[in-house]
Parts: C-alpha cells; sequence; structure tokens
C-alpha cells in the first residue's frame, strides 16, 4: 500500500507539472523602439517570428522619449531600443532596463524636397531655405540637429544656427514626421537620419553633412526590468545583434556599431 500511494504521489507531482509548463510558455514579444527604427525592425521581426514559430511580436514606434514616458508611466514592454544614450541611461539609472549594449549608429542628413532640389545642393545652404522642419529638442535627431548646427557656427559661420532656425516652422516629436512633411512638400528641407531619406528616396534629395560637422547617432538596446517576456527579449536581442541581424541593418543603411571612421 504504501509503494502504490508513493507512486500516486509521484504520478500527482508529475501531472502538476506538466500543467504549469505551458503557462510558463512565451509567446508574445513587444518591442518599443524609435520612429528610426520602423521599416527595418519591421522586416527583422518577419524574420524573427519564421525562428520562432507561434510567436507574436508587438512593435511600438514612436520617439524615443515619448517611449520612455510610456515605460515609465508602467507601459507593459520586453525590450527598448532607442536613437540615442541619453534616454536609455536614464532608464538604466532608475533600474528600468538592464544594462544596454549598442547595436547600430546612423548619420543624419538634409532631406529636400523636389522643388528646392536646385536651391539646396550644400549643407551651406541650408539657410536659403524658406521653410524648414526640425526636430523637437527633446527627441534625438532634434537634439542631434542642434548640436550639428552649433558646430556649423563654429566653422563656417557664427551665425549659422540662428540664420536656420529662423527658417523653422515646425518642430517635430519624431524623425519620420519631419520627413513626412519635406516630402509633401510643407518645408523645403529638414534633417533625418540616412535611414530615413533612403526610404523615401523617391520623394526627397539628399544631401550630406561634412563629417566635421555631423554628429552620429548611436542606438543601444536593452532588456526592460521585469519583462513579462524576458527569454524572447533576450533572444530579440541577439537577433539583433547576430550576424543575420546586422547585415539586415546594413542594408537598411545603419551604420555598424563598431564603426567610427565617418565619426567627427
Amino acid at each position: 500500500m504504501r509503494l502504490v500511494a508513493a507512486l500516486l504521489v509521484l504520478m500527482l507531482a508529475g501531472c502538476t507539472c506538466s500543467k504549469a509548463t505551458p503557462s510558463a510558455k512565451e509567446d508574445k514579444l513587444v518591442v518599443f523602439a524609435a520612429a528610426s527604427l520602423r521599416d527595418v525592425f519591421t522586416a527583422m521581426g518577419d524574420d524573427f517570428k519564421r525562428a520562432h514559430p507561434g510567436v507574436e511580436v508587438t512593435f511600438n514606434f514612436a520617439g524615443t522619449q515619448e517611449l520612455r514616458t510610456q515605460l515609465e508611466h508602467g507601459a507593459a514592454v520586453d525590450v527598448f531600443a532607442s536613437a540615442d544614450p541619453r534616454h536609455i541611461d536614464e532608464l538604466v539609472r532608475a533600474s528600468r532596463v538592464a544594462v544596454p549594449v549598442t547595436f547600430a549608429r546612423n548619420e543624419p542628413v538634409i532631406v529636400v524636397a523636389t522643388e528646392a532640389a536646385t536651391m539646396i545642393r550644400s549643407f551651406a545652404d541650408l539657410p536659403t531655405a524658406p521653410r524648414i522642419i526640425m526636430g523637437t529638442p527633446e527627441v534625438p535627431i532634434g537634439r542631434y540637429t542642434l548640436q550639428i548646427l552649433d558646430r556649423a557656427s563654429t566653422s563656417l559661420s557664427t551665425d549659422f544656427r540662428s540664420r536656420v532656425e529662423a527658417r523653422v516652422v515646425s518642430r517635430e516629436l519624431n524623425v519620420r514626421q519631419v520627413l513626412a512633411k519635406v516630402s509633401l512638400g510643407e518645408a523645403q528641407a529638414g534633417i533625418v537620419y540616412r535611414t530615413d531619406a533612403l526610404a523615401a528616396r523617391a520623394q526627397v534629395s539628399i544631401v550630406t553633412i561634412p563629417a566635421d560637422i555631423n554628429v552620429i547617432a548611436e542606438y543601444p538596446i536593452a532588456i526592460v526590468t521585469g519583462a513579462a517576456h524576458p527569454q524572447l527579449g533576450r533572444a530579440w536581442v541577439d537577433f539583433v545583434l547576430s550576424l543575420a541581424g546586422q547585415r539586415t541593418l546594413h542594408g537598411a543603411g545603419f551604420l555598424p556599431p563598431g564603426e567610427r571612421d565617418s565619426a567627427p
């Protein structure tokens, strides 16, 4: 009888374990990512799902500062990918994300509306644009833009920044909004990332910013503290850093995280 009772206990324990396994399975992944990552992360998400059958991947793309605010207010998210280190460093200090790793870099450029292509041929021509769109100082592209204008005021002319800002008609909350307004002809020029410009090259022309003036954007990624799906979060970060992930990022125009040659 004791032997039978012992066997029953083991059988019940086995049943309990088998029932607990499905509840622990991770089948969803929530990624918050900077707006400039929309196209490339969406494509990578399809590849990720093919490698992880049955997994649902949800993206939230917006300005980095907006995503940070959502996370700080309790949004359910597993992975955070930023367009600059500043916002993610603040989240690290608040113990809201794990230690981040830089996975890509990006180069700001000027996008020029079709009708202004003959007017703005170089970075020095930017102040001649009647209407300019910029990102707000809180969004990474806006902060990078101001740094670029400050450098230009040192190397080109002391009033370069003030002449450009005098032409600014709108400051947008993310880089895609800057690109959209220039593409639609609401302004003659704006500063966006090269990856965004390449995605809209049929609607705009691209003017490179001189290397001694430009500021290269860095993109860190981190798993969120207390993430509901930490294993899938780690799998996503690993995929982004993998050879296949880096190849996809490079194909979209991103610079490798270790490439420093083009940085000023």
